[in-house]
């Protein structure tokens, strides 16, 4: 440990951080592996393109569990959360606690393209095509194969830091 004379956490404004913030967006989890190489994070900085092949591109911390595990070549689900999904959103972002790791905050099936939450109503199946450094960020492009949707009349979304209902 360090002892520095500066605040232990950033006082000035990050007009950035701010903007996207204000943009806000569905709450998706993003998961890959299976048994003790699983990897997940909370995602809300994504989209997705239309096309031959249709893809869903999203930004994730490279230094992440996830950002490690995605490469070229790997599969993730892509998985839209709801309302109830709130505590698990947390656990997946690191910002509650999580005893036994985040997967243990819901039930999960196994997939060939990763964990997939059993009572996720949307999700997509995806191969990562490419990742790039950008900004800060791990900007992940991947093909879509497969898409299921439900209903999501309860979607979680996040803006300007905080949880709310579609």
């Amino acid at each position: 440990m360090t002892i520095h004379s500066s605040h232990p956490f950033p006082t000035e404004e990050d007009p950035v951080r701010r903007f996207r913030g204000r943009i806000g967006g569905a709450v998706a989890l993003v998961t890959t592996g299976a048994g003790a190489t699983r990897a997940g994070l909370t995602v809300s900085s994504l989209m997705v393109a239309g096309g031959e092949p249709a893809a869903v591109l999203f930004l994730v911390d490279p230094d992440s569990d996830l950002g490690m595990a995605l490469a070229p070549g790997e599969r993730a689900v892509v998985q839209l959360l709801g309302w109830p999904h709130r505590h698990l959103a947390e656990a997946f972002g690191g910002t509650a606690p999580a005893p036994g790791g985040p997967f243990t905050t819901g039930v999960f099936e196994d997939s060939d393209w990763g964990p997939r939450l059993a009572d996720a109503t949307a999700w997509a199946s995806v191969s990562v095509t490419a990742t790039t450094e950008v900004g800060w960020s791990l900007l992940v492009t991947a093909a879509i194969d497969d898409v299921a949707i439900g209903t999501d009349d309860d979607a979680l979304l996040h803006r300007r830091g905080r949880w709310q209902r579609a």
